[in-house]
């Protein structure tokens, strides 16, 4: 519910279960690339409605719904699956990355029904006063679990631009540019790697300095 901005969440828990090591594949589409819509300061769009049978074939109906929109995002990415993490630095070593480069997607509610997906690395947080200006708007607050469950389809913790039931708008942080970075893929424990500069193309996404 709106109220005061508070910090950026922490990447998805989960106790008592080692890591195990990633299993990883190579998915390469030659198709171009999906992009979003680029005019990101305007309201989202809504997705076709999610399928339950995935020619994937992959885990949950959200993790089957990001797989399919990076498989038709032209992208050439990497899945990688590992087991529950407790820290930022233990998801950096199970994805095989560096902890920045570990892309948080964070839900944040501009107005009523107007919601918006900031990619931020993973050492750092929002900057509130910096996304405040690059949205020309004077408040902006973080909806509750249930609230980005509605509007994303996903629980906290797995939360990706790809496969949410409306196609909201990015705003992504500088810093994701010119590296290679490890995106969230709908499901605990299960990641794209892809080229920050390709994830941003095909997000359509607004790219600015708003972490601090």
């Amino acid at each position: 519910s709106p109220g005061a901005e508070p910090g950026s969440p922490v990447p998805h828990a989960a106790t008592n279960t080692a890591i195990t090591a990633p299993v990883r594949s190579l998915c390469t589409v030659p198709t171009p690339c999906l992009r979003m819509r680029t005019t990101p300061l305007m309201a989202s769009t809504p997705r076709r409605p999610r399928r339950f049978q995935s020619h994937l074939d992959f885990g949950s109906v959200g993790e089957q719904a990001a797989l399919e929109a990076l498989a038709e995002s032209g992208m050439r990415y990497e899945i990688v699956r590992h087991g529950p993490v407790r820290t930022l630095a233990e998801a950096a070593a199970a994805r095989g990355v560096e902890p920045a480069a570990v892309i948080k997607t964070i839900v944040v509610r501009r107005g009523e029904d107007d919601f918006l997906f900031v990619l931020v690395p993973g050492d750092r947080t929002i900057g509130w006063p910096k996304l405040r200006a690059v949205l020309g708007v004077s408040r902006l607050s973080m909806p509750d679990a249930a609230t980005a469950k509605d509007v994303t389809g996903y629980e906290r913790g797995t939360i990706t631009p790809f496969g949410s039931l409306r196609s909201w708008p990015v705003v992504a942080d500088e810093r994701i540019r010119g590296r290679m970075v490890s995106i969230g893929a709908g499901a605990p424990g299960v990641a794209a790697t892809v080229d920050g500069d390709d994830l941003l193309t095909a997000l359509g996404a607004t790219v600015a300095d708003v972490t601090d």
